[in-house]
Order: structure tokens, then C-alpha cells, then sequence
């Protein structure tokens, strides 16, 4: 069991809430308007300015890039407005993960934070990153990266107790997994393709009603440790192993201290100790409803889980002055 952490304290929980729906009501803004990098960039400014007023000494271990490549939320970026004297924390974050999603109002676009005690969720690298991913309830190693496709299908159907047939797989929508998606056709297994939004199709084993039992396929790998945050919460197991294009890719890992490079992350290994995560529709997905804009108020949908206490907290906002979201 997790134990509580003595610097998560129990008012962050809902403060990260707060964060959160601050980025989701921004990029809502940008809903349909066909430009990705200004929806993001609204995104990044409120979770940014939002952070900066809770009473923390917190570090983005998992942000929008590089200082020289991101000039807001960078990763080693210092948040908060307790430096040096205010409880250590570790943030990953994506302040609209689906920026394509939310210029075309596509599906399950999310505003996301995760934090921990300092060190305990993986600073990784901008890189790739190969996912597989199953709900609770499953014996532990019944998923395994070191074995194929067909395999870990057939063993999570006799664990369920189904035919390999009955497994519905959540794949992205990418070229690169066409052979994936023909292998798992060829067991008859239902593929649910997302256009992007990873960590919401990761999250999404967890909840029966979107009747998905695996995840699997290559994504970004900073996406990979938010999901993880969040299957630290309610259960579940997770396995990535970083992908490298080139030699620029391999630098770049080590200089975030990636030693071994084909290495097999396990969820505490992307997220240990005590956890909160939190997330905000910004469109309408199977995890949570999108901002609404209504006549006299903005509503927004955001669920928050903790480690520790396996709570998981459902929050609908109502917001009748903009500028206060964080009210």
C-alpha cells in the first residue's frame, strides 16, 4: 500500500484541480479554430500562471520541452510562489494534451498535471515511447514487452477468460503501427483508433465503460509517464521502453541520465510514492465532458485521483467569472 506523503498535502489535491481547469477553459477558446500552436500556447500561459500562485517549491520534470525550445513550462522550469522555503514538488504535465485534437474539436483533448515528492516521477526525454497497458484486476505480469502482440492479447483473454477475439486493443492512428493493427485484426480483436490523446487511451483501461481492455503502441514518452501517474492511482499495469530514431535521440536521454537504453519502465518505476493527478476536458471524450460556454457561466468536467488513498474524485465546476477559475 502507499503510504500518504507528509508534503502532498490534502489541499493540493483540489488546488491541482484548480490548475487544471484554468488550461482547459484557455485552450476551450481555440476549440475548432484550426491552430494548434495558439490553443497550446493559451494552455501553457493559465496552467502557468495558476501554478505560480500555490505555496509550493515545485520543478516541471515533465513539461513542454527544453528551455531553448519552450519558453513556458519548460522542463527544470521553477513553479510556485514558495521557493526555497515551500514543500518540494515535482510536476509532469501537458497543458492541452491534443493540440490537433482541440483545432479540429476532435475528441478527448485534456488539460493534465501530475506531482509527486521530489524524485519520484522519471524526468523523461522528449522520445518515443512503446506502451502496453492493461486496467486492474489482472494478475501481476500477465502484459510484457518482451513478448509479441499475439502473445500478450492471448494472455490477457485467458486471464479474462474470453476468446482473444473479444479483447477490444486502443491503438493511435499512426503509419507506423500498421503491422501492429493487422496483427491484432488477425486475431479478430476490436481496434479503437484515436487520432492522438494517448494518455487519455491509457487511462481509459481503467474505466469499464469504455469497454477497453489493452493499450499498446508507440507514443511520446513524457505522455507515458502521465499515464502512469495516473494507473498509480487506481490500479492497473503499465510497461514502456523508449525508442530512439538517431543518435540526437540517444544524447538526449542521457543527458537526462537514461543509462540503460533498452530498459523495461514498470509503473514505479515512471511514478513511485505517493501521486496526484488530475485532469480537465477540454472536448468531449470518453473520459471526461469538455468545457461548455453557456450563457452566464463556463462548466467544466475533472477528475482527480491520489495514490495514497486510491480516491478517485469526480468535479464539476461552474464558473461564472471567467478571470476566477481558480476561485
Amino acid at each position: 500500500m502507499v503510504t500518504a506523503s507528509h508534503v502532498l498535502d490534502r489541499v493540493l489535491v483540489l488546488e491541482m484541480v484548480r490548475v487544471t481547469e484554468a488550461a482547459a477553459v484557455a485552450a476551450s477558446k481555440l476549440i475548432g479554430r484550426g491552430n494548434e500552436k495558439a490553443a497550446d500556447h493559451a494552455a501553457v500561459e493559465a496552467m502557468r500562471a495558476a501554478l505560480n500562485t500555490l505555496e509550493m517549491d515545485g520543478t516541471v520534470v515533465i513539461g513542454e520541452g527544453e528551455r531553448d525550445e519552450a519558453p513556458m513550462l519548460f522542463i527544470g522550469e521553477k513553479v510556485g510562489s514558495a521557493q526555497g522555503t515551500g514543500p518540494r514538488i515535482d510536476i509532469a504535465l501537458d497543458p492541452l494534451e491534443g493540440t490537433t485534437i482541440t483545432a479540429k474539436a476532435g475528441p478527448n483533448a485534456l488539460a493534465v498535471l501530475a506531482i509527486a515528492e521530489q524524485g519520484c516521477l522519471l524526468n523523461a526525454p522528449d522520445v518515443y515511447m512503446d506502451k502496453l497497458a492493461v486496467g486492474p484486476g489482472y494478475p501481476e505480469g500477465v502484459i510484457d514487452l518482451n513478448k509479441s502482440p499475439t502473445e500478450n492479447i492471448r494472455s490477457v483473454a485467458a486471464a479474462k477468460g474470453v476468446d482473444p477475439s473479444d479483447i477490444i486493443i486502443c491503438v493511435l492512428d499512426r503509419p507506423r503501427h500498421e503491422k501492429l493493427i493487422a496483427e491484432l485484426r488477425g486475431l479478430g480483436c476490436g481496434i479503437m483508433l484515436i487520432p492522438d490523446g494517448d494518455v487519455a487511451g491509457v487511462i481509459a483501461v481503467t474505466n469499464p465503460d469504455t469497454t477497453i481492455d489493452v493499450y499498446m503502441g508507440s507514443g511520446g514518452a513524457p505522455e507515458g509517464v502521465l499515464a502512469a501517474a495516473a494507473l498509480r492511482c487506481v490500479g492497473g499495469q503499465f510497461q514502456g521502453r523508449l525508442l530512439f530514431r538517431n543518435d540526437d535521440e540517444r544524447g538526449r536521454a542521457a543527458k537526462w541520465g537514461v543509462e540503460d537504453l533498452d530498459r523495461i519502465y514498470h509503473l514505479n518505476d515512471l511514478a513511485k510514492g505517493d501521486v496526484i493527478f488530475a485532469a480537465t476536458g477540454v472536448t468531449d471524450g470518453s473520459l471526461l465532458e469538455g468545457v461548455k460556454r453557456r450563457k452566464n457561466c463556463i462548466t467544466t468536467e475533472s477528475v482527480v485521483m491520489r495514490a495514497s488513498t486510491g480516491t478517485v474524485r469526480w468535479v464539476k465546476g461552474e464558473h461564472r467569472n471567467e478571470p476566477g477559475i481558480g476561485c
